[in-house]
């Protein structure tokens, strides 16, 4: 194995894959690695409609080989420890490979750990995610008979902030198709102040939430899950000038417990698990104060390091970390590599926030919610032409269902339709 590379990748995902590809495809001669300990490569998104028995979770998974660009060297091993000031970054096995330019592409991890009573119950007593394993939370969709549906998400930054509730719109309606809507409750506990960020998304969601009849608590931080009893413990988070009032809710058997504290009993409950930066990246000399690779929010080029640049989940991008939003960076890092080596400064290729949201909103329905920084819309022009991509739309479940995943697979992968 050749101790140097021209581009040295971290991370075989999304992110590293399609910078990969992209940057093969502008540039042959261009030598790059990609470090990636797995030999599977998953669709994650895919995963809202596996935990709805809406699609094949066998599908969702691929060899890392099959996706590794042609002409990439794959180094089968973890990164462990960086020296940016050599150039050098060390793998698990202990070798050390050395680089011109460094993109830095290492997903998110899950901290099961960052809920008390969170990882002793996943998988068991009708605790279930979809970032997890979407298989039980079909298992708990399926033998579900009633009483409260409780879907939330921690105070963390996470993977595709609307996935949360498009299960519980699919949830839903799976009640209503089992004949136990009636007898149900379904909950959502946000931490957040609204629904989604994202006019006019957000009023179209809000008149869903409504239509289905779903109950909605803002300033929810979940805080604590005891399985034996099946109780969900919150603390309300007041922001600003708002201050919440305590008022127990007794459709729900909502319970105050203390000084802005609350408990809410359980049939099933749903949740994004804490998610952040891995421990590498964490303790790293790249990371920011948060955890997060300190990029440029605009070039992605790291603020210290010069050759190095981040993509993806892991950087400290203030947008939602998405597979849409990588469709984007990669281009601008590509293109600023190449600058950089060519002319021995960065290009005029800007990261403007883009990311998008296909909010699922029952089976045979979504909405695709496209922005930017500062929330601001940035739906594609073309597409919006044909159709109103903020309401709930039939031919947009088709593009979730079939669109999506094969774009993923043979064109984002393969560094194409990504400008």
């Amino acid at each position: 194995m050749s101790k140097h590379h021209q581009v040295l990748i971290i991370g075989g995902g999304s992110g590293g894959l399609m910078t990969a590809s992209k940057l093969k495809k502008e540039r042959s001669s261009v030598a790059i690695a990609v470090v990636e300990p797995s030999d599977k490569h998953i669709y994650q998104p895919a995963w809202t409609l596996v935990g709805a028995n809406a699609y094949d979770y066998d599908k969702t998974i691929r060899s890392e080989a099959s996706v590794m660009p042609k002409g990439v060297t794959w180094i089968k091993d973890k990164a462990v420890s960086f020296s940016p000031e050599n150039n050098e970054v060390t793998l698990g096995s202990g070798d050390k490979i050395t680089y011109d330019y460094l993109v830095l592409s290492p997903g998110i991890q899950i901290d099961l750990d960052g809920i008390e009573g969170l990882k002793e119950n996943m998988g068991k007593n009708g605790v279930c995610s979809n970032y997890v394993d979407p298989k039980y939370t079909w298992e708990v969709l399926k033998n579900f008979k009633g009483g409260n549906a409780l879907f939330t998400q921690p105070t963390t930054p996470i993977k595709c902030g609307g996935a949360p509730q498009k299960i519980m719109y699919l949830a839903e309606e799976h009640f209503v198709k089992s004949k136990v809507r009636e007898k149900t409750n379904v909950i959502f506990a946000s931490p957040g102040s609204v629904i989604f960020g994202v006019h006019p998304f957000k009023e179209e969601l809000e008149r869903i939430v409504q239509k289905k009849q779903i109950v909605t608590k803002f300033h929810y931080a979940i805080t604590k899950i005891d399985g034996e009893k099946k109780e969900a413990h919150f603390k309300l988070a007041a922001t600003g000038d708002n201050q919440c009032v305590v008022n127990e809710d007794p459709e729900i058997d909502e319970k105050v417990t203390g000084d802005m504290h609350v408990v809410i009993p359980f049939d099933m409950l749903h949740l994004a698990p804490p998610q952040s930066a891995p421990d590498f990246i964490k303790t790293s000399p790249f990371s920011n104060d948060a955890g997060w690779i300190d990029v440029d929010v605009n070039t992605l080029q790291h603020k210290k390091y010069k050759n190095v640049f981040g993509v993806g989940d892991a950087a400290a991008l203030p947008t939602a970390k998405t597979g849409a939003a990588l469709r984007k960076q990669a281009p601008v890092v590509v293109g600023n590599i190449l600058h950089l080596i060519d002319e021995n400064k960065l290009g005029d290729k800007m990261y403007k926030g883009y990311s998008s949201c296909p909010l699922v909103t029952g089976y045979g329905k979504m909405l695709l919610a496209e922005f930017g920084y500062n929330n601001v819309r940035m739906s594609d022009p073309v597409l919006t032409r044909f159709v109103d991509t903020s309401k709930e739309k039939k031919s947009m479940w088709y593009l979730k269902k079939y669109g999506l995943p094969y774009l993923y697979w043979n064109k984002m992968l393969k560094g194409k339709m990504m400008d």
